[in-house]
């Protein structure tokens, strides 16, 4: 990949309302990400997957098992990508039931390998957590290389009066979308030497793994038995 060659960034925002914080948070982590790979000469591609246009094709796959065509463009948008910002509204304390439903529709590899940034919005600063005891996990299960630094932004975050001891959403949205312009540069330069790691195919079960002798669960099982 040449310097030229755009970076596709998928951008999945979860919020409900119109105009919605989620939305605005989602805006501002995608051009805080753009800036610093444009001005070293690596454009991006923002490409927008907006949940709350999709909820009925989510609802529908769920129980059929057949995706409508634009959900099937949306999941290969966010497959493709060479980096992921995924950004949620906080309910009862955890990711939103629509942004949960549709990751559930992503093979457990499908994102392996790639860079992902996590955000969050609520009402309050105590719904934080959820960037890691919810966020994380679920990123995890699903092999992302998630970025050290989550953002969450409250209410009373986008009133700040930039006092940089309590207006820092500034500043968080400039050193988490930092780290995701990092790796995404990283990326590209493997790509460019023809190495990029391919994700990994059956990598639940050890296939694809040459030299990986796996044992049968039954077998293990087996040698725990009194003799």
């Amino acid at each position: 990949m040449t310097s030229s060659t755009p970076r596709t960034l998928a951008v999945v925002t979860a919020g409900l309302s119109q105009p919605s914080s989620t939305r605005l948070l989602a805006d501002r982590l995608a051009e805080a990400t753009r800036r610093p790979l444009a001005d070293a000469g690596a454009p991006v591609e923002t490409r927008v997957v907006e949940l709350r246009d999709l909820a009925t094709d989510i609802a529908g796959n769920l129980v059929t098992g057949f995706p409508a065509p634009a959900l099937r463009e949306a999941i290969g948008t966010v497959e493709r990508a060479d980096g992921v910002i995924a950004v949620t509204p906080v309910f009862a304390a955890s990711y939103s039931g629509l942004f949960k439903s549709f990751f559930d529709l992503f093979e457990p590899t499908a994102l392996a390998g790639t860079p992902v940034l996590l955000a969050a919005t609520g009402g309050t600063a105590r719904h934080s957590l959820v960037l890691d005891h919810a966020m994380r996990p679920l990123f995890a299960y699903l092999r992302a290389t998630v970025v050290p630094t989550a953002v969450f932004a409250a209410a009373e975050d986008w009133g700040g009066d930039g006092d940089p001891l309590t207006d820092t959403l500034p500043t968080r949205i400039t050193r988490a979308a930092g780290e995701l312009a990092a790796l995404l540069s990283a990326r590209a330069g493997e790509g460019a030497e023809g190495d990029a790691p391919e994700r990994p195919s059956g990598a639940a079960t050890g296939e694809g793994s040459p030299g990986l002798e796996v044992t049968p669960f039954a077998e293990q099982l087996a040698a725990l038995r009194p003799r």
